[in-house]
């Protein structure tokens, strides 16, 4: 087995998991791509990424480039003399940076490729209902997310899975189906496939508007969503409370199917619970979060705040 000279691309904290997976494990990985430090909060303070963090505390050679087409960068790259790149929650590569390499570049993808490409593959696996999910290994190509696939590992999802349960078993999942990959390409005796021209089902960027609660809709499709979005970014919603419009963001629920006669978006309390007339059934709110305040669980909320006969949310 060669000790191919690795270049590791990310940036989030789902990447770091995989970075130090190599790290701990021995990969000589000789060089360490991420964002630019990004100002950040009240005093706008520069803020390192995740990934830079820990190569820092692991003395890796760290490289942050605005422009990745920037023929200082690419000099720099060419230096580490890397014989494979990595890329986990990165961003689009030109041909001129995934290219490079004798091995070429692979990404590992949070989701069963071809479904789910884009942006946000976790949390569209659970707000479309799907009952399984994994992770995907492929080389890089000129699109987003299209390339030949090398390695995949599919997982079961749970009917009470949250984005951010699944999340983390996909980052210990993908930390294991990168080793293997690298082990894989360094043997120099693989294939690949390609993949699939479907009409494959999309992981589109997460918005204000997407991520907004249509109480409209069925009961197990909002059940899906709020799960789908928690703990980050949260869906949310706005509490009509009297004259009172309060941005509203709900996190831990649970769902009861029953017939009943309350129009959809009615807020229906009690001194310990508070739950959400929607079609067939109700949304039981365990953990929320209004406007100026901060999240709490549903009882404490019900403690000190005052909803009116008519609340609903809309």
């Amino acid at each position: 087995m060669k000790d191919l000279r690795i270049v590791f691309m990310g940036t989030p904290e789902f990447a770091v998991t995989i970075l130090k997976h190599l790290v701990v494990h021995n990969y000589n990985v000789v060089g360490v791509i991420t964002a630019p430090d990004k100002p950040a909060g009240r005093g706008r303070k520069l803020n390192e990424s995740a990934v830079k963090k820990y190569a820092s505390e692991t003395n890796l050679t760290i490289l942050q480039p605005t422009n990745l087409k920037d023929e200082v960068f690419n000099r720099a790259l060419k230096n580490l003399e890397a014989d494979l790149q990595i890329v986990v929650a990165f961003r689009m590569l030109p041909k001129i940076v995934w290219k490079m390499p004798k091995y070429g570049t692979f990404n590992l993808h949070a989701s069963l490729l071809p479904e789910y490409r884009g942006a946000a593959p976790i949390h569209w696996a659970i707000i479309n209902g799907e009952t399984k999910t994994g992770v995907t290994t492929f080389f890089i190509d000129d699109k987003i997310d299209t390339g030949e696939i090398i390695l995949q590992q599919e997982i079961s999802i749970k009917s009470d899975e949250t984005v951010g349960t699944l999340h983390d078993k996909l980052m210990f999942l993908g930390a294991n189906l990168v080793s293997q990959t690298v082990d894989l390409i360094s043997t120099e005796n693989f294939s690949t496939r390609k993949q699939p021209n479907l009409e494959e089902k999309s992981a589109s960027k997460l918005n204000p508007e997407n991520c907004k609660i249509d109480w409209t809709d069925s009961l197990d499709n909002i059940y899906n969503k709020i799960r789908g979005l928690n703990p980050f970014p949260a869906a949310w919603t706005i509490l009509k409370n009297e004259e009172d419009e309060i941005s509203t963001k709900i996190y831990a629920i649970r769902k009861e199917k029953r017939k009943h006669s309350f129009v959809s978006g009615k807020i229906i309390f009690t001194k310990k619970e508070l739950k959400i007339a929607v079609k067939n059934g109700f949304i039981i709110v365990d953990e929320i979060k209004l406007s100026g305040k901060r999240k709490m669980d549903a009882k404490s909320l019900l403690n000190g705040f005052t909803f009116s006969t008519e609340a609903k949310f809309i």
